[in-house]
């Protein structure tokens, strides 16, 4: 029916890592292969997923560590028995200012608008985006007329000011698309991480 937000994930890592940035870390990466370890919430989560992708579109080998939960990969990071991780904003952004952790880039395709001075992975590697998202569908064989109303609905919630700057205070990005926007979008997605899956050699245990 629509898609609502995106909430792009933070790559933070340890501030002992000697890295500032996505070149750093792919550099980082090839110098020490395998050395590298990222962590994540759990095996098939959007922190994983990400972190899979990032070494893959580089052409590096990472070493993937999954924890019961985002806050121990967290945990992790700051006290360094782990390089990296892709953190949710909310989660990250009182150790980003607080100095335990360093953002060097964002998952979305643009900057985000809480940590608007952080450069996405984009910039480093074209057409990277691995941002969480949150939608609305609606059964098959729902009338079109319905769908569209419900739509037309949505869309003016999320886009009034008030309901867009309260989401972005929490580090989503309204998007509110069309159906057929949407139909395409989610095809799209399950493509693109069953080939990430595919390609990273992903086990669900």
């Amino acid at each position: 029916m629509t898609e609502l937000v995106s909430s792009p994930n933070v790559l933070v890592v340890h501030p002992s890592l000697p890295v500032k940035s996505v070149r750093e870390l792919i550099a980082l990466a090839r110098a020490k292969p395998g050395q590298i370890a990222f962590g994540s919430g759990g095996n098939g989560t959007s922190t994983h997923l990400g972190g899979e992708i990032l070494p893959l579109m580089a052409g590096v080998r990472m070493v993937h560590v999954p924890f019961k939960g985002t806050a121990p990969a967290t945990i992790a990071v700051m006290s360094g028995e782990i390089s990296w991780e892709f953190g949710a904003i909310l989660a990250v952004v009182p150790h980003i200012r607080s100095g335990r952790l360093r953002a060097i880039a964002v998952s979305s395709a643009q900057r985000a608008s809480v940590l608007s001075d952080v450069p996405p992975v984009a910039d480093t590697l074209p057409g990277f985006e691995a941002s969480p998202w949150t939608g609305v569908s609606a059964p098959a064989g729902t009338p079109k007329e319905v769908i569209a109303r419900i739509q037309q609905a949505i869309a003016k919630g999320f886009t009034a000011p008030e309901t867009r700057e309260r989401l972005a205070q929490d580090g989503n990005e309204v998007v509110v698309s069309t159906p057929e926007q949407f139909d395409a979008f989610f095809r799209a997605q399950m493509e693109k991480w069953a080939k990430v899956i595919k390609d990273a050699g992903i086990r669900l245990e």
